[in-house]
């Protein structure tokens, strides 16, 4: 048993050990073109209403539209019900793994999710 549970641990830090330093998302198109967004918390909220983690005052988004972070897996990204949907390069997404150069489209706004090393 014992060597069952220090093979689940090494995995797990394996995969923490993937996660890169630091990711951002850059805004291509849209409201706020060429913003920066840090990744600096497991999970964030990206939306137009007030209750969201990135306020985007952009009218085909949702009010909570979607949410960006990473876990055990990696980062992901995961719609959180938005009306006009979430697009991960190019197809509808409810949630998603994300890599380096991933475009996410969020209504009209285009991000591009950036390791930084």
């Amino acid at each position: 048993m014992g060597s069952k549970v220090g093979a689940k641990r090494e995995a797990r830090s394996q995969a923490a050990a993937a996660i890169p330093v630091a990711a951002s998302l850059r805004v291509l198109r849209g409201f706020y073109e060429g913003l920066e967004i840090p990744v600096d918390r497991d999970r964030i909220v990206i939306g137009r209403g007030r209750r969201a983690d990135i306020v985007i005052p952009e009218s085909t988004m949702s009010r909570q539209h979607a949410a960006v972070g990473y876990g055990e897996e990696g980062f992901f990204v995961e719609d959180l019900g938005s009306t006009n949907g979430t697009l991960v390069n190019g197809e509808a997404q409810k949630r998603a793994p994300l890599h380096d150069g991933d475009e996410i489209r969020l209504g009209k706004l285009h991000l591009q999710l950036r390791f930084v090393s």
